[in-house]
């Protein structure tokens, strides 16, 4: 028999090592416990464990046939393997005069053998061992087996903290270990047992980019490193999971109310003082989750405390409940960005309708705004009041312009060719205006598809124009040089000041149906459409009603001056042949 050895000499530098692997009082884990099972198996054996040796006390990773968790330091053979480094193997426990009278022996164990856990760095964590009710001689392939098993946890140990386990800044488990605990918590917890979940944000996207195009990645580091302790504090023994570039996961005590864990998250966001001048540049945010053990995917509860944590910038509290309709939106967004990507390639979802703009003087049709319509395969008919602000704030938005204006191009070429004579309206968003090559492109297809410049207009609103002015400005001067109409879209409803329209190189105004509807109805808003009306002349614009439904608001546009009008009242949007038919039938 082995005997215990003194406690070495640095036992503070052993004990930093073994909580630098965060692994004292976390849940089960299926990956060492798969070890563990090996050990009791290959022995024959009722009772193996991973024993780590705290200061006071023996700490199961992984056990088998033990029902507690820990046991005290104090003759506790574990302790000797961790204090001397070295395997030790006790044939009887009752003949030893280390251990007869330790809690093992009273307990009615006879056998120990244990393999010690080394790191790299040549600290002992503790022993891989197995125990047994009846003495035991050891073999030495026994022995060569336990070592083996023994090296199998460590290379266990190093994986998860070495190779994408453990962050470099924080020195935190990160969001691989986030997800593996999640899913080891079944092995702690009965299945779809309740548990709580809290993401804090330290910074939003916004803020981490603009503070770090300013100060630089060591900004970053700075605020990780002076939220841990706090964090720390905050879930007491609890896991702390670095899991973004400034956000913190942890789980709240199993049986810990929603109102409770809330009210320690709101707290804590109230207090929180900002660490030195950067801490003033950032907005903390908590979102917190309710999720069934064992039933719902830990991916999934990671996406949807990043979904509450994002919700959150909007509440006064800073802290946001996940919200499953919420998150539905989102997907559903996300789903639509997708489905559109891939509808730009495909040859018959998408399509244009043309919807007709009249003179209110003499009639005629002058012309037709181009409106995109999508037919999913499997969802059905989209409107484009539901994906187009979707794709306006994506890179999806030079696509989708750029599938529009060619459509459209062909579309006119092909009326042109019949004979008929028509200038088609296409929509452009703020994105396009900013695109340094977007008027090159609309001249380069007016002139492959042989069409006169002035047969296209493009429609632009208020916002559009004022989000990046002298970009937009420039655009619109070389598309109005090159011969094509520009159209102020939904005036009114945007920002832009009369100075700005001033400068605007527009031939076209368009006055928003908000206005136009119910006009007749109200004598103070007719009385706005008739001054719009007349500003938009006396800057030399054009006017186009939007939204014209009665012959009633017609005749009221008519004798207010403006020039075309547009809407359900004349032609509800068509198909082209349906446009020809309309133009023929008048």
């Amino acid at each position: 028999m082995n005997a215990p050895y003194d406690l070495p000499h640095h036992e503070t530098v052993r004990l930093e090592a073994l909580r630098q692997l965060n692994l004292l009082d976390t849940a089960p884990s299926e990956a060492f416990d798969r070890i563990t099972r090996m050990a009791a198996q290959l022995f024959q054996l009722p009772i193996a464990a991973v024993s780590l040796t705290d200061t006071d006390r023996q700490w199961f990773k992984s056990k088998v046939g033990v029902e507690h968790n820990a046991i005290p330091r104090m003759k506790a053979p574990c302790a000797a393997v961790a204090d001397s480094g070295r395997m030790l193997e006790v044939p009887d426990l009752l003949e030893s005069e280390c251990f007869r009278d330790s809690p093992l022996a009273a307990g009615g164990i006879r056998f120990y053998l244990g393999a010690p856990l080394v790191t790299k760095a040549g600290h002992c964590l503790g022993a891989m061992c197995v125990l047994g009710t009846e003495p035991r001689a050891v073999t030495e392939a026994e022995r060569t087996t336990l070592a083996d098993l023994a090296a199998m946890v460590m290379a266990q140990i190093e994986l998860q903290h070495a190779l994408g386990r453990i962050d470099p800044v924080s020195g935190l488990p990160n969001r691989n270990q986030f997800v593996s605990d999640v899913r080891d918590l079944s092995l702690a917890a009965a299945e779809g047992e309740p548990q709580l979940a809290a993401l804090v944000s330290l910074a939003t996207p916004e803020e981490l980019s603009d503070a770090m195009r300013v100060m630089g990645s060591t900004w970053l580091d700075e605020i990780v490193s002076s939220a841990v302790p706090a964090l720390r504090r905050l879930v007491g023994g609890g896991k702390v999971y670095h899991v973004g570039p400034t956000q913190f996961a942890f789980l709240a005590p199993l049986g810990m109310s929603l109102v409770r864990f809330s009210s320690l998250l709101m707290a804590w966001v109230a207090e929180r003082t900002p660490m030195g001048q950067t801490g003033f540049l950032t907005t903390s945010t908590v979102g917190l989750v309710r999720f069934a053990v064992g039933q719902d995917a830990p991916l999934d509860v990671l996406r949807n405390l990043h979904s509450a944590a994002h919700d959150a910038r909007d509440a006064e509290s800073g802290l946001r409940v996940y919200s499953p309709e919420q998150d539905a939106a989102y997907r559903h967004r996300f789903w639509l960005i997708s489905e559109l990507g891939r509808a730009l390639a495909q040859p018959d979802e998408l399509h244009l309708v043309f919807q007709p703009k009249v003179s209110l003087r003499d009639g005629r049709c002058l012309g037709a705004e181009a409106l995109l319509r999508w037919t999913h395969p499997e969802a059905g008919p989209i409107g484009p009041g539901e994906f187009m602000p979707i794709a306006e704030t994506t890179s999806l938005a030079r696509a989708t312009t750029e599938w529009v204006l060619e459509a459209a191009m062909r579309q006119l070429a092909a009326w042109r060719n019949e004979g008929v004579a028509l200038q088609v309206a296409v929509n452009v968003s703020a994105v396009n205006l900013e695109e340094p090559d977007f008027s090159d492109r609309v001249l380069d297809g007016l002139a492959r598809h042989g069409l006169d410049p002035a047969s296209l207009a493009l429609e632009m609103t208020e916002s559009a124009l004022m989000r990046k002015p002298k970009a937009a400005h420039d655009t619109m001067a070389r598309l109005a040089e090159g011969g094509v109409k520009i159209a102020i879209d939904d005036f009114g409803t945007g920002y832009s000041s009369l100075a700005y329209l001033q400068d605007m190189p527009a031939d076209v105004v368009k006055i928003d149906q908000s206005f136009v509807r119910g006009m007749e109805k109200d004598e103070r808003t007719r009385a706005l459409v008739t001054t719009m009306i007349k500003l938009s002349h006396d800057l030399g614009h054009r006017v186009v009603a939007e939204g014209v439904e009665t012959a009633e608001v017609a005749a009221l546009l008519r004798e207010a001056g403006c020039d075309e009008a547009q809407g359900y009242f004349y032609g509800r949007p068509m198909a082209p042949t349906a446009l020809a038919a309309w133009l023929a039938a008048r």
